[in-house]
C-alpha cells in the first residue's frame, strides 16, 4: 500500500507537475537545493522514528526480563510462608508464568483478551493468598513476601503499558507526507522518467521498506520482529526442576 502511494507520487510529480517544468527549471540549481533539503529532512524523520521504535522494542525486552526476575524472586520468597500457603503460592506462580508466556506469544487479539482476563483472576488469587498470611502473621518476613508479590503484579502492569506505547499517529502522518513530497520532487526533476521507470521505482521501494521495518518493530504482536519471552521460558524450566 505504501509503495503504491509513493510510486503514484513519483508519477504525479512527473506527469502532472512536470507539465509546468521549463528547461530553466529542469537545470536550475534551486531544484537541486529543494530536493536535497526535502530528502535530508525525510532521512532525519525516518531516522528519528526508527530510533523511537527501537527504544520501545528495547523497553518491552527490559520489562519481560523484569517480570521473570520478579516472579522468580517471589517463588523463592514463598518458602517463608507456612507450608500450605507456600505450596499454594508456588502452584499459582507456575500457572502465572504459563499465562505470561502465552501473552507474549499470542498474536490473536481475542485470545490475548482472554489471557489478560485469566491473568487478572490469577493475580487476585495470588494477592489474596499472601494478604491472608500477612493478616494472620504480621511479621517483617511476611511483609517481604507481600512486597515481592506487589513487584510481580506491578511488573505486569509496566509490561502492558509498554505494549500500549506506540509511535504516535501524527508522527506517521508527518513522515508519510514528507515522503510523498520527496517522491513528487524526484518525479518532477526526472527528465527521462518513462525510459528509466524501473530506476525511479527504487526510491519508493526503499522508503516503503523502511516504513515496513519501523512498523514491524513498533508492533508488539504483529509482524516478523517481536519480543520472545526467553527469560520467562527459562524461568519456567528452572521452576520445573527441583532443587
Amino acid at each position: 500500500m505504501t509503495f503504491a502511494v509513493l510510486a503514484l507520487s513519483v508519477w504525479f510529480g512527473n506527469a502532472v507537475l512536470g507539465q509546468f517544468r521549463t528547461k530553466e527549471t529542469g537545470s536550475s540549481a534551486d531544484l537541486g537545493v529543494i530536493e536535497t533539503a526535502t530528502l535530508t529532512l525525510l532521512a532525519l524523520i525516518i531516522g528519528f522514528t526508527f530510533s523511537m521504535a527501537i527504544a520501545r522494542y528495547d523497553a518491552r525486552h527490559t520489562f519481560e526480563e523484569a517480570e521473570a526476575n520478579a516472579i522468580g524472586t517471589e517463588h523463592l520468597r514463598a518458602e517463608l510462608l507456612s507450608p500450605q500457603s507456600s505450596l499454594r503460592v508456588k502452584a499459582l506462580l507456575n500457572q502465572y508464568v504459563e499465562l505470561r508466556i502465552a501473552f507474549y506469544e499470542s498474536r490473536d487479539s481475542e485470545k490475548t483478551k482472554q489471557i489478560n482476563q485469566a491473568t487478572a483472576r490469577l493475580q487476585r488469587e495470588l494477592w489474596n493468598e499472601v494478604a491472608t498470611s500477612a493478616r494472620e502473621i504480621p511479621t517483617p518476613i511476611i511483609a517481604l513476601v507481600t512486597s515481592g508479590m506487589n513487584d510481580v503484579l506491578n511488573s505486569q502492569g509496566y509490561t502492558q503499558a509498554s505494549w500500549w506505547n506506540r509511535i504516535p499517529l501524527a508522527a506517521w502522518m508527518l513522515m508519510m507526507a514528507i515522503a510523498m513530497c520527496a517522491n513528487m520532487l524526484v518525479g518532477y526533476g526526472a527528465l527521462n522518467f518513462k525510459k528509466n521507470l524501473g530506476l525511479f521505482m527504487i526510491f519508493p521501494l526503499v522508503i516503503s521498506t523502511s516504513f515496513f521495518l519501523i512498523a514491524d518493530i513498533d508492533s508488539p504482536t504483529n509482524g516478523i520482529i517481536k519480543v520472545e519471552p526467553r527469560n520467562l521460558m527459562s524461568l519456567k524450566t528452572s521452576l520445573a526442576t527441583p532443587f
